[in-house]
């Protein structure tokens, strides 16, 4: 070794460059807790479908709202930035590449679209709704062939039928739901689902393309309180209508209504393993409905069999604390 090299090796490091080095290995050093946290965070989307339902339904609460599993993506990016860890940041994209697969999907851009044959639309019109005759006249914009409405009062019934009558001189009520339509209703009937009242019903519309089943439902409701998720009736409800329409003999079937559960929710399986969502198939985005004023979950569903969705979205808050779902489907 030269005598100038020797005299290189020897010389110590300037603070500033020492600093500059601690820095850079600074930033894999710190921020392990974060980044455990993020992987962590990962586990319920990819295992979700094994939380177990035995204890307070926590697997069907998770089903619900999983998609927002993903707010942990932007809330340990902040405190990633806050410690400038590249350890966290790397282990982020751990969950962010999860629920892209998962979710992704939703958000393509362009998705659906095209000539269809009939445009549904279902709403959860709440019984408590101050102006069930403003809710009408909304959902009249929407120009749908066929509309299904759910939670309606006797007294309220009235005013959606005077209000309907002149687009829609079809109609079928029972119980707490009803439908309207363009077409000739030919058939219709109760649809039992476990209640001393009616909240399900079937009818047959006769479209210029062919005979299509519909079946109007508003499933039990879902409780969050100190014993958990509570869902028992509405479980049960959901048995007796998947055995209905399982049995269905027509080709073309559109199911809508309040479901009061996500297609994500196993419990759900029992309706949704035979049918398409219309939202996912044709829709863009997650498609929320409820609560109105700031939705959090798609628990109001348009889903078919043997017909094609080409669009689906929703609709603005009419007065309900749900929003109204709308579909175009091909026959």
């Amino acid at each position: 070794m030269s005598p100038s090299q020797t005299a290189a090796a020897n010389r110590k490091p300037t603070p500033r460059a020492a600093s500059k080095k601690r820095r850079r290995s600074g930033k894999w050093r710190r921020g392990w807790i974060i980044a455990v946290l993020a992987v962590l965070s990962a586990l319920p989307l990819m295992f979700h479908r094994h939380v177990p339902n035995s204890v307070g339904n926590l697997g069907s609460l998770l089903d619900t709202f999983l998609p927002w599993v993903g707010l942990a993506v932007p809330i340990l990016g902040v405190a990633a930035l806050v410690r400038r860890s590249a350890t966290a940041g790397v282990a982020l994209l751990v969950p962010l590449a999860v629920w892209g697969l998962m979710f992704g999907h939703l958000l393509v851009p362009g998705k659906g679209g095209g000539a269809y044959d009939l445009r549904v639309l279902s709403h959860n019109v709440d019984a408590a709704n101050p102006d069930p005759a403003a809710t009408a006249r909304e959902l009249l914009s929407a120009d749908a062939d066929v509309i299904a409405l759910e939670e309606i009062t006797s007294a309220d019934l009235k005013v959606y039928k005077a209000q309907f009558a002149k687009a829609y001189p079809h109609v079928v009520s029972r119980g707490t739901v009803a439908m309207w339509s363009k077409y000739p209703v030919e058939e219709s009937e109760s649809v039992d689902v476990g209640f001393a009242w009616t909240r399900a019903l079937r009818a047959e519309v006769s479209t210029p393309e062919g005979k299509i089943a519909f079946y109007v439902a508003h499933l039990a409701s879902v409780r969050v309180g100190a014993s958990g998720f509570t869902s028992n009736q509405r479980n049960e409800t959901i048995k007796q209508l998947g055995q209905q329409i399982a049995a269905e003999k027509l080709a073309g079937v559109v199911v809508m209504g309040d479901f009061n559960g996500t297609a994500n929710d196993r419990s759900l399986a029992p309706i949704t393993s035979g049918l398409r969502s219309a939202q996912g198939a044709a829709g863009y985005g997650f498609g929320f409905t409820w609560p109105a004023k700031f939705p959090m979950a798609r628990i109001d569903h348009i889903m078919v069999r043997g017909v094609t969705p080409t669009k689906a979205w929703v609709m603005k808050a009419t007065g309900s604390d749900h929003r109204p779902v709308v579909a175009e489907i091909r026959i």
